[in-house]
């Protein structure tokens, strides 16, 4: 049976192009955006590891971190027996301070904001994207490369995200999410591997069966009981012994190493905001290109918006300065709409806040979506007049927004995530 063709179907489910990309150790890469010193060193991510505390466990441990046999979930205690803090190396002279890492808390808002980044390029390279999680996402690019294009169409996403983000992501290619899944996680870290129709089962055929996916370590185990050592054993068991051993999801554990995967890329729910952002290839101070380069994107975001006949009630900014501090700004308005000159001229009034920063990145948000049928919202006398400070203002009673998802700061409250955060030097 070919591997990629679903039991049933014609030829033509075989034309389907998912992409599924996954950041390598997404957390610690975020924290070497704040912290480049922290490149190629073991670096664990987790809670815990702070004086005074008993419990916690690992969120994230770079690869330099798992060779010393950290990796994620783990309790806390035992990273540290396995991989001692530099800190406490430094005055322990039984610890070896070449042996010993950098262990960082967690702070989600700050990973939020990168991975923001990352599926702003995602969503704007593919009509269909199905994000799983903070660092990792399905797309379905059949409409936008070919197969004969499709390792160069993946090189030139992950390039954008490394040239525009910072991170590394790895990228599989596959006629199936299961089959593009198991690509994307194949050379890890860094990876790229396109596994195209008809070669599936015989990609699957020597991996271990825990490859395959929705194979987790217990059900390896229990496949090991049954001489199902390898994707390929899996693919030729009877599938009846797999049902009567494991119910439903024994089949479906089935097809997805024979290459069989009906299912298709949908959206988790419509957006709850849409943006774009844009770095600079070097900060910049210059007024006039900052402002050219958020005239840009506000024009993008709202045609993105209309494109989707979703309306909007607030519109915010986000500005990353040098190394890497992010802040944003939020309006809200009296109703949803659609009116794009006026996303540009919010944009504009609250980057003036900036004017004396040098600026890496800029990115233009709306949010508060609407997209329900009816009237939008009169805007009649909210006219922007750049020399009122309050034109921005919502109307008496209107609150302004409480949090945006750029970061849970307050509508005009400055956010500089790195704020408090330990330097190499001193941690």
């Amino acid at each position: 049976m070919d591997g990629a063709r679903l039991p049933g179907t014609s030829t033509d489910d075989a034309d389907q192009i998912v992409a599924h990309v996954d950041m390598d150790c997404f957390y610690a890469a975020c924290e070497r955006l704040r912290e480049p010193a922290l490149e190629g060193e073991p670096l664990v991510v987790g809670m815990g590891f702070q004086p005074g505390k008993r419990h916690g466990a690992v969120a994230t441990a770079s690869y330099e971190a798992r060779k010393y046999g950290v990796d994620s979930a783990m309790a806390i205690t035992e990273a540290l027996e396995r991989l001692p803090r530099k800190i406490d190396a430094v005055d322990d002279p039984d610890l070896d301070v070449a042996e010993a890492g950098y262990y960082r808390p967690v702070d989600m808002a700050f990973y939020e904001s990168v991975s923001e980044d990352a599926r702003s390029i995602l969503h704007d390279r593919a009509d269909v994207v199905r994000e799983v999680s903070i660092d990792e996402a399905y797309l379905d690019v059949t409409g936008e490369t070919e197969w004969e294009s499709a390792r160069q169409w993946a090189r030139s996403l992950k390039d954008r995200i490394e040239d525009s983000v910072g991170v590394t992501a790895s990228v599989g290619v596959a006629p199936t999410m299961s089959a593009a899944k198991v690509a994307s996680d194949h050379d890890k870290p860094d990876g790229l591997v396109v596994i195209e129709p008809g070669e599936v089962r015989s990609f699957f055929a020597d991996l271990p069966v825990e490859k395959v996916h929705g194979v987790g370590p217990v059900t390896a185990a229990e496949l090991g009981d049954l001489s199902i050592e390898t994707a390929g054993d899996l693919a030729a068991a009877d599938p009846d012994v797999l049902e009567d051993r494991f119910g439903e999801r024994g089949l479906e554990i089935y097809r997805y190493a024979r290459g069989e995967d009906s299912r298709e890329v949908t959206p988790r729910g419509r957006p709850k905001s849409l943006s774009r952002e844009s770095a600079f290839t070097e900060a910049t101070s210059e007024r006039s290109e900052i402002a050219d380069r958020v005239r840009s994107l506000a024009s993008s975001v709202a045609d993105r918006a209309r494109s989707k006949d979703a309306l909007y009630q607030t519109i915010s900014i986000k500005v990353v300065t040098p190394p890497f501090d992010v802040y944003t700004r939020a309006r809200s308005l009296p109703g949803p709409i659609d009116r794009p000159a006026l996303v540009e001229d919010v944009a504009l009034e609250l980057l003036t806040e900036f004017d004396d920063e040098r600026v890496r990145k800029v990115g233009v948000r709306v949010s508060n979506l609407s997209f329900t049928e009816g009237e939008q919202a009169s805007l009649s006398g909210f006219e922007l007049d750049p020399n009122d400070s309050n034109a921005l203002e919502p109307p008496e009673g209107q609150s302004t927004l409480a949090a945006t998802e750029w970061g849970d700061d307050g509508d005009d409250e400055r956010a500089d995530l790195s704020a408090g955060q330990t330097t190499l030097d001193e941690f």
